[in-house]
């Protein structure tokens, strides 16, 4: 289970690079737009999809590698048992919100393509298309929460996975 859940984090942040890297396709298109008028537009508003999948798609990745942003001022100053229970309560909390986010960025992507609902962008972009993006972003990264939330509960150590090592630079 453990080598497949890994294997998600990974897809996901691969998938993330993808969208960044067609962030900046989409910006270099419009930038040429402006100089040779292209047959299609809308660049500006697909380069915004892109950066909003791929900050989606990176949480997970970005939990799992302990590159969040977390204040452990507290955490340090109190003893194991007081930290673990710390951890958990924080860590429940982000999981019950990431659930509701999860649930209603689902929701909001199939009443999307159900209705057919498309940009007011010279685009005309199916918007299920990058909702989608954002609730598969916001479920694998309640997945890694609940991973997380799930080895606090069993006092394991958090396993971060990190591909940079600052000894070895």
């Amino acid at each position: 289970m453990r080598r497949l859940l890994d294997l998600l984090y990974e897809a996901s942040a691969w998938l993330a690079a993808l969208f960044m890297v067609s962030t900046l396709g989409m910006v270099l298109a419009g930038l040429l737009n402006r100089f040779v008028p292209l047959p299609f537009g809308g660049f500006d508003a697909m380069a915004g999809y892109f950066v909003a999948a791929a900050g989606f798609l990176a949480l997970a990745h970005t939990l799992k590698r302990g590159d969040h942003v977390r204040v452990t001022v507290l955490l340090h100053s109190v003893g194991p048992l007081q930290r673990r229970i710390l951890e958990v309560l924080c860590l429940t909390v982000a999981l019950a919100l990431s659930g509701v986010l999860a649930w209603h960025a689902t929701e909001m992507a199939w009443t999307s393509w159900v209705s057919g609902t498309v940009s007011r962008q010279a685009d005309g972009t199916l918007l299920w298309l990058p909702q989608s993006a954002m609730a598969l972003g916001v479920g694998v990264f309640c997945i890694a929460l609940f991973d997380e939330w799930c080895r606090a509960i069993d006092a394991r150590p958090v396993e971060v996975v990190s591909h940079f090592d600052l000894d070895e630079a």
